[in-house]
């Protein structure tokens, strides 16, 4: 989620991003800070990390088109970049991670929110990918594939 989250504001490519914080030197540098680092990935670990992050850094476009258009009533740039990170990580999850269930990627989503959100964000992301799985699966005939995001209502 992290690396997500710095995908938002780095000029580092996504590859740049990630062999610059899967360093050994980088999780000793945040071990202290946040206890998620305090073991360096192991290697399907890595695999995973480097697959999301590539993931949402290439579909991007598109997962910010679907947080747009289930945020209703909110433009996409009042949503908190943390929020915004979880979000991508978790519809991407969905859409293109099989091997993950969907209410696997929500919870943890949730749970993510939790630590760095307030409680309304907490239900705000609840919301939105709730209505997007019960969406996106109710309209595609091939669960867990992606379709192009349809324009937000106007």
């Amino acid at each position: 989620m992290h690396l997500s989250y710095e995908l938002s504001f780095t000029d580092l490519s996504a590859d740049g991003l990630l062999d610059a914080r899967l360093s050994d030197s980088r999780f000793a540098e945040l071990a202290p800070e946040y206890e998620v680092y305090g073991e360096t990935p192991g290697p399907a670990q890595r695999r995973y990390i480097r697959r999301v992050v590539k993931g949402v850094a290439e579909h991007g476009y598109e997962l910010d088109r679907y947080i747009e258009r289930y945020a209703v009533g909110w433009r996409f740039e009042r949503i908190p970049l943390v929020a915004a990170a979880i979000m991508r990580l978790a519809m991407y999850e969905i859409l293109y991670m099989p091997d993950i269930p969907n209410g696997a990627a929500i919870n943890e989503a949730v749970e993510l929110a939790k630590k760095y959100e307030s409680p309304d964000v907490v239900r705000f992301v609840n919301g939105i990918l709730g209505s997007f799985v019960r969406n996106e699966a109710a309209e595609s005939a091939q669960p867990k594939t992606a379709e192009a995001p349809k324009e937000p209502d106007q």
